[in-house]
């Protein structure tokens, strides 16, 4: 089904130049969180969860109410308190392994379970069926999408001096000591094909390979994670990244009924704020209850044009302030996923760990994760390829896709705000329980 929606835009909900990159000029980031009458800290969690409810759009039952993680078990690899301190004189006692920033990004997604059921950098047989299949077969041989490879890279001198250790300390770019990676694989990194399968080209320009792929090393070492502690940033953000864990408590705390997600890594502008808002409206529609957003901005690595993390932040924290969405019914978290820009293969990747996350419904744009070609002038993926691979992604089955479709006019435009859609495409994703 679908929905045209004609906006007469107000200059008053967004006024942020997206196109200037004078990092000078942005606005500091307020140290106060932006809830105000529904603060997460402390969260008074309940025990009660949401029963299941079902509703009928077009003939087709969406089930919602939290629904299971990929493997049926949300995977949490951070050590518990009480072992910390014997585990990190294990880890001082084993060969290293030095991360980079990106590295340390990765750890803290698999660590609070986003990529639910990997439980550390892949071994090889993971990383072969994430690359040709996107997915990863269980042993009870049901199928989970896995669309990105998540490895971690090194180079020879750290292969010899692992040698034949089954263990390996993970030590961070400060050198402090992160994690202990057990029962350890180390196999050959065949850059060419991981970025040709990844990316579907080998053109030079694409921000993830030239900062992380090309200069990494020639090996890849897989393993099963412990993290002696959980992971955090001092940026006067973490506040803002809550674990799926956290999320699942917070969405039965509020007895939500549907938790529908959109991903960000630019500031909200009015076309979003509008697919928002009619989005819980229609779920309301179809009789859901209580309907709950999860903001969800991207939080690890993106490209130098797109707006700091601290920038989006704030603007996000403006928008609830200013009622363009409601606090009591909207959750806004960091997700610390890194980006690769890799359109359709990435999009598959946001919509998993929403499931994991707890969220049964996702609002995917038009271009989701895309960019434009790094040496011609065209888009490097077809606008509407990642709305109809998530229809039929391995493991993402549970994926209903419901078209809306918002034309706006520009009456009143503020000459300000240059970055505003004028033809949006926005289809919503549900994710149901089989």
């Amino acid at each position: 089904m679908s929905l045209t929606i004609k906006l007469t835009i107000s200059p008053r909900i967004i006024n942020l130049n997206c196109h200037e990159r004078n990092r000078t000029k942005f606005p500091a980031i307020r140290p106060k969180p932006i809830y105000h009458s529904n603060a997460l800290n402390p969260i008074l969690y309940s025990n009660k969860r949401p029963g299941m409810f079902q509703a009928s759009v077009s003939g087709t039952v969406i089930k919602s109410s939290l629904i299971e993680p990929d493997g049926g078990v949300l995977v949490d690899v951070i050590v518990p308190e009480s072992e910390r301190g014997s585990k990190t004189l294990e880890a001082e006692s084993l060969p290293k392994a030095r991360l980079a920033k990106i590295d340390v990004e990765w750890v803290h997604v698999i660590s609070e379970g986003w990529a639910s059921p990997l439980k550390g950098f892949m071994r090889e047989n993971e990383y072969l069926q994430s690359l040709h299949f996107n997915s990863l077969r269980m042993e009870n041989g049901t199928v989970v999408n896995m669309s990105l490879p998540i490895v971690l890279a090194i180079d020879d001198e750290t292969k010899e001096s692992i040698g034949s250790s089954k263990d390996v300390g993970l030590v961070g770019p400060e050198g402090d000591l992160l994690a202990i990676l057990r029962s350890i694989e180390i196999y050959k990194h065949n850059k060419e094909e991981r970025i040709a399968r990844t990316w579907g080209t080998t053109a030079p320009g694409l921000p993830y390979v030239e900062e992380f792929i090309a200069p990494a090393g020639n090996w890849l070492l897989g393993g099963d994670l412990e993290v002696l502690k959980p992971i955090k940033y001092n940026d006067g953000l973490d506040h803002y990244r809550l674990s799926p864990k956290q999320l699942r408590k917070e969405f039965d705390r509020r007895q939500a009924d549907a938790v529908f997600a959109f991903q960000l890594r630019n500031p909200v502008h009015n076309g979003h704020a509008l697919l928002m808002n009619d989005t819980r409206r229609r779920l309301l529609e179809m009789g859901y209850k209580n309907p709950i957003l999860l903001l969800h901005p991207l939080g690890g690595f993106t490209k130098a044009d797109d707006v700091p993390l601290d920038v989006r932040m704030e603007q996000h924290s403006k928008v609830l302030e200013d009622g363009v969405l409601d606090p009591e019914t909207t959750i806004v978290a960091v997700f610390p996923s890194p980006m690769h820009y890799a359109g359709p293969t990435e999009v598959q990747w946001h919509a998993k760990a929403r499931v994991n996350a707890g969220a049964n419904f996702y609002i995917v744009g038009r271009d989701p994760a895309g960019m434009g070609h790094p040496t011609e002038k065209r888009d490097l993926y077809d606008p509407d390829h990642g709305k109809k691979v998530l229809s039929m992604a391995p493991g993402l089955e549970k994926l209903n896709i419901l078209p809306f479709r918002v034309g706006f006019t520009t009456s009143n435009l503020s000459a300000k705000a240059p970055f505003l859609c004028i033809i949006c495409h926005f289809w919503l994703a549900s994710v149901t329980t089989s």
